[in-house]
């Protein structure tokens, strides 16, 4: 039964000190906001050279995935099968899947080294044999690897989400090499580390190879991560193919988790340090520049409320802690969940800054309080936290936008200090896939 939900109170905010770290917010209906430019299946999946991504679902779910790969301009690498109420009754999905992907591969120029094929929830729903598609395109297709991957939206939050399966079967691709002494990767990135992080420069100062996947330019440079003794992962959706290629290759792997705080970047650098082998460096020069930065920041803004979104980094609640340790007033977190990595820094400032607004982004509720920020300026941190505050001035990012460590926090403090100065065309930059557009309820 449907029952109007606009009068009632809002449910998708409360203050961090009564928060429950393990149920932040009931499951119910989930609210999509416009701000759609965080990255998703499609983007990861484009990131693997010479290949071709294929769905087969209905028109609805086809909507987004297609927005996205025009958005990225690569409709050439990229095609649909659509399901139609027909094919619930009266289709044999099996052959309309193979007769479809064979249709497909025939009629492009050119072959593709590697198919993502992605499946979803209504064939978990109509027990489609999916083991004998997959045997039957690789002995159609010899030269192709068939990459299975779902799309499935209703498992989302039950067992391996498809985000963690889709990295873990991207990876399953390699071949079995030789492992390299000093070969390291990082995997299940979907943007690269910059160059000046300090994972690359120490690396790079002992004498370490570094590969990643949205750094390759061909399949066979892909192939060859597989030589690698050591694969790093920042993205904690890459924790499921590390801990496989571990079982399938002996890889060893470190977890990299995109901290904040001096104490946590330090730590998770000298772990580095320590399984490479070498001497820890130090850091001290470093924190004294962002101590610098962090002066002169606070200095331009003052006590403009921030707000800081889950899609700007993987660890909102060490970022938040950083900034309010260093003086800078945190009224707004945006979040649906507690990572594990984070946790510690939720309960510090549960204990010491409860005042703090923790926000929804899915509950319904959260879309009568866009733009609500009653005329004040607010500096946010992420596009969700900029849409739902109606704020100009953001930063755009997604997932830390490959900045890491000391010098990632330096590049957050200039893009900060742009944020504050320049306003930003919300409408214009997170238009796309939705912003706009009308609701039914």
């Amino acid at each position: 039964m449907l029952r109007k939900i606009n009068d009632h109170p809002i449910r998708s905010v409360h203050l961090l000190r009564s928060s429950d770290p393990d149920n932040l917010f009931p499951r119910t209906l989930e609210f999509s906001p416009p701000a759609r430019g965080t990255w998703n299946i499609v983007h990861t999946g484009m990131q693997l050279p010479e290949s071709h991504q294929i769905y087969v679902c209905a028109s609805g779910c086809l909507r987004g995935v297609i927005l996205t790969a025009a958005e990225m301009g690569c409709m050439d690498r990229f095609s649909t099968i659509e399901l139609l109420e027909k094919d619930l009754l009266r289709t044999d999905n099996e052959a309309l899947i193979l007769q479809g992907v064979t249709d497909i591969l025939k009629n492009l120029t050119k072959r593709p080294r590697a198919v993502l094929l992605f499946t979803a929830c209504f064939h978990h729903f109509m027990g489609t044999d999916l083991h004998y598609i997959f045997h039957q395109l690789s002995r159609r297709f010899p030269e192709i690897d068939f990459i299975p991957c779902i799309m499935d939206p209703i498992r989302q939050t039950k067992s391996i989400t498809p985000e963690e399966r889709l990295r873990r079967e991207i990876y399953r691709q390699w071949r079995p090499l030789p492992l390299r002494a000093r070969a390291c990767n990082i995997i299940g990135s979907n943007l690269p580390t910059d160059d000046t992080s300090e994972i690359l420069t120490l690396l790079q100062k002992n004498g370490w190879t570094l590969r990643d996947m949205t750094t390759c330019r061909s399949y066979d440079d892909f192939l060859q991560m597989a030589e690698g003794s050591l694969n790093l992962y920042i993205n904690p959706f890459g924790h499921r193919a590390a801990l496989d290629l571990q079982k399938r290759y002996g890889q060893d792997f470190l977890f990299l988790p995109q901290s904040w705080r001096y104490s946590e970047i330090t730590d998770h650098l000298n772990r580095l340090a320590d399984k490479m082998q070498v001497s820890r460096p130090d850091f001290r020069p470093r924190i004294a520049e962002c101590e610098l930065a962090f002066e002169a920041l606070k200095q331009l803004i003052g006590d403009t409320p921030i707000a800081i979104d889950c899609t700007f980094t993987f660890c909102p609640f060490s970022l938040a802690r950083l900034l309010v340790e260093h003086g800078f007033r945190v009224l707004k977190i945006y979040s649906d969940t507690v990572p594990a990595e984070d946790r510690d820094n939720f309960e510090w400032l549960k204990r010491h800054y409860g005042s703090i607004e923790l926000w929804s982004t899915k509950n319904p509720d959260g879309r009568l309080a866009h733009g609500n920020t009653m005329g004040q300026k607010i500096l946010c941190l992420g596009q969700k936290a900029a849409w739902f505050n109606g704020s100009p001035y953001f930063v755009n990012l997604v997932e830390g936008g490959g900045h890491y460590g000391f010098d990632g926090l330096l590049r957050l403090i200039h893009l900060m200090s742009a944020a504050f100065l320049v306003p930003k065309n919300l409408p214009e930059v997170i238009r796309r896939k939705g912003c706009g557009g009308s609701c039914c309820l």
